[in-house]
C-alpha cells in the first residue's frame, strides 16, 4: 500500500504567519509623515509655504510612528516583536533628531552662502570697499597661515609628550602631573588662552601688540591637549607583541618606537591631528585678541594685524554698513568657505591615513 504526500492546499502569508510584511513598517513611516506634513501644512495655511516647518513634521511623523507600529505589531505579531521594534524605532529617531541640527546648519549656511560664492570673492580683499562687492581673499589666506603656524608647533610638542606618556613615564610621577594638566588645558575657555598670549606678547613688546604668529600660538595652546590625549589613546592600543618583536631583535627603543609604534599608529594620530585643526580653526575670540582684523591682505606672521575667516564673518555680521546685504551675504559666504576648507581638510587626512598606513596583507 503506497502513500502519497498531500500539498498544502495554500501557502500562509507571512502575517498570518505572525510576522509582518517587510514593506508595511516602511508604508507606515510613509503614511505617519503624510499626516504630520498635512497637519502642519493646514496650520500654515495662507502663510509663506517657505515658513513649513520640516524639523517638526518629521518629529511628529516619527512620534506618530513608534505608536502605531507598536500598536499594529503586537496585533498582527506578539508583544516581543511590538517592544523589538518599537526600540528599533526609538533609536532611528533618536538618530533622526540628533541630525537634523547639523542638516539644516549645513542647509542654511550653504543657501546662504552661495549667494556672494563667487570668484571675486576668492580673488579680491575689502580693501578700499565701502558697501558691496570685495572679497575675503585676506581672511582666507590669513586663516591658513595661522592654522598652519599653529600646527607645525602643536603637532610635535603633542606628539612627543603622548610618547612620553605612554612609552616612558609610565608610573612615574611627572607622568601623572602631566596627563592631570593636560586634562585642565583641554577645558579651558578659548578667550583664556587668548588673554594669556595677549598677556605675554603685552610683557615683552608692549600693549596692543597684534601678529598672526600671536594667533599661531593662541590656537597651540588650545590644540596641544587634543594632540596629547587623542594620540596618548592610539599609542596605549598599539599591540606590545610588537614592542617585543622589535626589542627581541636588538632593536633600540627610540628606533622601535620610530619604526613600528608611530607607523602603526599613523591612521589614529592623524586623525586626532585633524580633529585638533577643526577644533581650532572657527575660534573667533582668541583671533580677535591676539591678531585683530583688517581690510587688506597680510601674510606676514611676525608683522601687523591679520585677517581671518572667523573675525572676518563675525565682523561682517555684527557691524553691517549699507547696504546691510551686502555685509551678511559675505558674512555667509565666509562660514561656507570656513566649511568647506575643515572638509577638504578632512579629506586629506583620510588620504594621509590610508597611504602612510600599515599593510596588512602579503
Amino acid at each position: 500500500m503506497s502513500t502519497t504526500a498531500v500539498a498544502p492546499a495554500s501557502v500562509t502569508s507571512s502575517n498570518t504567519a505572525g510576522h509582518l510584511p517587510k514593506w508595511a513598517p516602511w508604508a507606515l513611516l510613509v503614511v505617519c509623515l503624510a499626516i504630520a506634513a498635512t497637519i502642519f501644512a493646514f496650520a500654515n495655511s495662507g502663510g509663506d509655504p517657505a515658513d513649513f516647518n520640516i524639523a517638526m513634521t518629521l518629529v511628529v511623523g516619527l512620534l506618530l510612528y513608534m505608536v502605531l507600529i507598536f500598536i499594529v505589531s503586537t496585533v498582527a505579531e506578539s508583544r516581543r516583536h511590538a517592544t523589538d521594534r518599537l526600540m528599533t524605532a526609538l533609536v532611528s529617531a533618536a538618530f533622526v533628531v540628533a541630525l537634523l541640527p547639523l542638516v539644516s546648519l549645513l542647509y542654511t549656511v550653504v543657501v546662504n552662502g552661495l549667494v556672494r560664492f563667487d570668484a571675486d570673492f576668492f580673488s579680491m580683499s575689502m580693501r578700499n570697499v565701502v558697501g558691496a562687492g570685495g572679497g575675503a581673499v585676506h581672511a582666507l589666506w590669513g586663516t591658513l597661515l595661522i592654522t598652519l603656524a599653529a600646527t607645525i608647533i602643536s603637532v610635535p610638542i603633542g606628539l612627543m609628550t603622548s610618547i612620553y606618556l605612554v612609552e616612558y613615564g609610565a608610573g612615574k610621577k611627572l607622568a601623572r602631573g602631566i596627563t592631570f594638566l593636560v586634562d585642565v588645558m583641554t577645558g579651558i575657555p578659548s578667550i583664556v588662552a587668548g588673554l594669556f598670549i595677549y598677556s605675554v606678547f603685552a610683557l615683552l613688546i608692549g600693549p596692543g601688540t597684534r601678529m598672526g604668529i600671536m594667533g599661531s600660538l593662541a590656537l597651540s595652546v588650545l590644540m596641544i591637549p587634543v594632540v596629547v590625549r587623542g594620540s596618548e589613546e592610539l599609542l596605549r592600543i598599539v599591540p606590545n607583541e610588537l614592542r617585543e618583536a622589535a626589542y627581541a631583535l636588538g632593536v633600540p627603543k627610540w628606533l622601535t618606537i620610530l619604526k613600528v609604534v608611530l607607523p602603526t599608529a599613523i591612521a589614529g594620530i592623524t586623525t586626532s591631528i585633524v580633529l585638533a585643526i577643526a577644533r581650532v580653526i572657527g575660534e573667533t575670540a582668541p583671533l580677535l585678541l591676539t591678531v585683530g582684523m583688517v581690510q587688506s591682505l597680510n601674510t606676514n606672521l611676525f608683522s601687523g594685524q591679520m585677517a581671518t575667516l572667523p573675525v572676518f564673518t563675525y565682523m561682517q555680521a555684527k557691524y553691517p554698513g549699507i547696504p546691510a546685504e551686502a555685509f551678511i551675504d559675505r558674512a555667509w559666504a565666509s562660514a561656507l568657505a570656513l566649511i568647506l576648507v575643515v572638509m577638504v581638510l578632512n579629506l586629506v587626512a583620510r588620504i594621509i591615513a590610508k597611504v602612510f598606513a600599515p599593510k596588512t596583507g602579503r
